[in-house]
């Protein structure tokens, strides 16, 4: 069954050429430009939030952005609620890849200026947040005070409000579940202009359907979230697996959520057969001056994963003490390892010493600035997917991943799925230990196509009661992804808060007919 109206047409030898060098030399335009301008706006949005933070205007604002979103939905419903309601937030900013469709046509909803931090209630050990807000701020914001969350994905512009309508997942996971799981609270904006301060004990049934919803019940404006004390250091423990079967089975046994030992717990994938487990714990600091101190956040530092597959190369096991914030964001340097197609010699010694304290660009000025020749390119052999799947299935999904798109390193990040109502349902009680498997980049694999491989690998994750990343592509059709996702609370909650006028539905969102 064909989705999507793409063509399979093969590109001409001239299509070619110009692919080509749009993708080897993007660093001619990305190096001298988007470089200085990331690291340029990065600065200004820093300094901006330092002086907010200074005069604590934040909590008042917050008050008079709210009543402007409530004023412009005010204006929608008395227009007759013609159209339906999406923000205003442009394509190239959002983490997809792919722009939206589904927004030309609809009412667009100002809510991009909700990025600041209101509120840090150290009684209730709990920070509360607009949904712009990323984890890059929050690590900044909550370290220097001697706290942080208990989920902190890795990437320094995730932010707040994709994390919840979306997903997120860190190496924290497999102890406190995904970031909707330290979310104790929402403040939304409904279609028809009610603010809501909504709480499981209060509005149990739309507490529950917001996360994964994409924002097509309301309009996040704020999060209450859970913080932990946390230490100065993380002491990192990497552990060389040398097969498929030792990597499953050494990772199910260090996911035990109840270890007293274990804070952090994520694995890399080099090929097939040689990966990487590490296990971190919040620390002070070394206790002998023989141990290692490695502060991986500073610019001049081997990207994290290349500096992982050194470790494993001349020791079977290797401990480190690294700062905690260049802990949290060690894959931001080099986006995992995208940057490795974008800049290729971005991990060269001379490249990281001269320029890399500019490093990484920013993900949205690299996507608004993607030629269409390149989006191209990147529709036929790009993949960047997120598969959730139960761990006693890691193997055959490594396997089917290997056959199927052969993209190394593989990240390994096992979770605790929390048995909860919402979009994201556990259907087997035996099935509470799950795992992230990220795949990013360009394949060279033979046979690969977009979109039967994407689906190949959708019917996998169906069958062992997985689910997919919805920010990615996403070829399912409407009943499959019914079968995916338990779509019983969010069709009732969508219903009874008069949503379906008001928003898309969700599968229209993030179908690949919904994105270009």
């Amino acid at each position: 069954m064909n989705l999507v109206d793409e063509k399979d047409e093969k590109p001409t030898r001239w299509e070619k050429c110009v692919e080509f060098i749009m993708f080897h030399f993007r660093w001619v335009f990305v190096v001298p430009f988007l470089l200085p301008l990331s690291f340029l706006f990065n600065t200004v949005f820093d300094f901006r939030n330092r002086i907010v933070h200074a005069v604590n205007s934040a909590p008042n604002a917050h008050v008079r952005k709210v009543k402007h979103i409530q004023e412009q939905l005010k204006e929608w419903n008395d227009n007759g609620r013609k159209s339906k309601l999406v923000n205003a937030r442009p394509g190239w900013l959002t983490m997809s890849f792919r722009f939206p469709l589904y927004k030309e046509n609809a009412t667009k909803i100002a809510t991009d200026k909700l990025f600041d931090i209101l509120d840090l209630d150290v009684e209730k050990m709990t920070v509360k947040a607009e949904p712009g807000v990323t984890m890059g701020q929050l690590s900044q914001y909550l370290i220097s005070r001697g706290y942080t969350l208990p989920v902190l994905p890795e990437l320094d512009d995730l932010t707040v409000g994709g994390l919840i309508n979306g997903c997120g997942v860190e190496s924290g996971s497999f102890k406190y579940g995904m970031f909707q799981h330290i979310c104790t609270g929402y403040e939304v904006v409904m279609s028809d202009g009610e603010l809501k301060n909504v709480y499981p004990d209060s509005d149990n049934s739309l507490f529950f359907a917001i996360p994964w919803s994409q924002g097509t019940i309301c309009f996040l404006v704020a999060a209450t979230i859970k913080i932990i004390p946390c230490k100065k250091y993380v002491k990192l423990t990497y552990k060389k697996t040398e097969t498929l079967s030792e990597m499953c089975e050494q990772l199910t046994e260090d996911s035990d959520r109840n270890s007293e030992n274990v804070d952090f717990v994520e694995a890399l994938m080099f090929n097939k057969e040689k990966g990487c487990i590490m296990l971190g714990e919040f620390s002070d600091g070394p206790d002998t001056h023989d141990e290692v101190v490695n502060p991986i956040g500073r610019w001049y530092k081997k990207w994290f994963y290349t500096h992982v597959e050194d470790l494993i190369n001349k020791k079977h096991e290797s401990i480190e003490y690294i700062p905690l914030r260049d802990y949290y964001h060690r894959h931001s340097k080099s986006i995992f390892w995208e940057l490795r197609d974008i800049v290729p010699f971005g991990n060269n010694v001379l490249f990281r010493y001269l320029m890399a304290w500019m490093c990484p660009p920013k993900i949205a000025f690299l996507k608004a600035t993607t030629p269409n020749v390149l989006r191209k390119l990147y529709d036929r052999s790009h993949v960047l997917q997120d598969m959730l799947v139960p761990l006693d299935k890691l193997e055959e999904c490594i396997d089917l991943f290997h056959k199927e798109v052969e993209i190394y390193p593989m990240w390994l990040c096992p979770f605790y799925l929390k048995s909860q109502p919402g979009l994201m349902k556990l259907r087997n009680a035996t099935h509470k230990m799950y795992v992230d498997v990220g795949a990013y980049g360009v394949t060279s694999k033979d046979g690969y196509h977009h979109e039967r491989t994407t689906r190949r690998l959708e019917s996998f994750v169906r069958s062992v009661n997985g689910f997919q990343m919805t920010y990615a592509d996403i070829y399912m059709t409407r009943a499959e992804y019914a079968e995916m996702f338990d779509r019983t609370l969010y069709d009732w909650k969508r219903a009874s808060c008069k949503c379906i006028d008001a928003f898309p539905d969700i599968y229209d969102k993030i179908c690949r007919s919904g994105r270009r």
